[in-house]
């Protein structure tokens, strides 16, 4: 995981303890003086959200405690490998696009994170500017050019 993943999982555990965690059970305790708890939907739905709150804290408690940090500024050279932000132009379309590989923890493709267990990445592992890689795609394989690799 890079160092930017593990605080940004450190913020959404920090983001659910103090904020989330307290809210639901206000939203509990208000359910609760509502009356009847058997037929209470408020009450079942704040139960139901603090049931995900409290899975989600300890699914990151877990991630973690476990995670091993990269530090990716360190890292250099051409040859792709985890911590590589990468260029690519799709050779159908044409269309440049630039990717992180990262953690599967810490993958978001809409912010051009892309996780270390994808497809794409791991074909791109261990190339380099200049070469191609084809990626199987539910539409067919997709053909990328690599046009740089830097570390940050």
């Amino acid at each position: 995981m890079t160092a930017q993943g593990l605080q940004r999982l450190e913020e959404e555990l920090r983001h659910l303890k103090t904020f989330e965690r307290p809210g639901i059970i206000r939203a509990i305790a208000e359910a609760r003086g509502h009356g009847d708890l058997s037929e209470n939907a408020e009450y079942h739905a704040a139960r139901e959200r603090q049931s995900f709150i409290e899975g989600r804290i300890a699914e990151l408690e877990e991630i973690i405690a476990a995670a091993e940090v990269i530090d990716t500024s360190r890292l250099s050279g051409e040859q792709i490998k985890f911590g590589a932000v990468v260029q690519l132009l799709d050779e159908e379309t044409e269309k440049e696009c630039t990717y992180q590989i990262v953690g599967a923890h810490e993958a978001d493709i809409k912010e051009g994170r892309l996780s270390i267990s994808s497809p794409l990445a791991k074909a791109l592992i261990g190339k380099r500017p200049g070469d191609s890689v084809s990626v199987p795609a539910p539409g067919g394989d997709r053909t990328y050019e690599i046009l740089s690799v830097r570390y940050q």
